[in-house]
């Protein structure tokens, strides 16, 4: 399936521009970027370091708990002592689902799956808790294109 604007999942297309639009203009400025670790080789390193240069608090979640950027970090979105708006998504597909749900019952307001990360059923669910969400889109190269 692909994922450009026009593909629909539930009621709303997975990468909808204005899905896209609206998580990083108006839905908060605290990201969860999970996966983050200290591994500079890792896509999670320097998108977590695009966000910040945007005026994004990110916040390390991995199982190492590693201080990433200068921001403490967490073994799990359970373990994060104050509100998150996004939970920006860099496990795969198969783990991702779990990482969703578990978005959710934080009680985060969006979700974001990165380039590759796909999940209709988790897309499903993350809508129907009325959260916005996109799969497989990158906040690094679509912030700087809001001008």
């Amino acid at each position: 399936m692909s994922a450009d604007s026009t593909t629909t999942a539930g009621t709303a297309g997975y990468s909808a521009s204005e899905a896209v639009r609206r998580i990083l203009t108006s839905t908060g400025d605290t990201w969860a970027v999970v996966g983050l670790s200290n591994n500079r080789a890792r896509a999670a390193y320097g998108v977590a370091a695009v966000l910040q240069r945007f005026g994004k608090r990110i916040v390390p979640v991995h199982p190492k708990a590693e201080t990433v950027h200068g921001e403490r970090g967490y073994a799990s979105l359970a373990d994060v002592p104050f509100p998150v708006d996004v939970v920006d998504v860099f496990v795969n597909s198969d783990l991702a689902g779990g990482v969703a749900d578990e978005a959710v019952a934080i009680g985060a307001k969006a979700v974001w799956f990165q380039l590759g990360v796909v999940d209709q059923d988790a897309f499903a669910r993350v809508r129907e808790a009325g959260l916005d969400m996109v799969m497989d889109r990158c906040p690094a190269i679509e912030i700087p294109r809001l001008g």
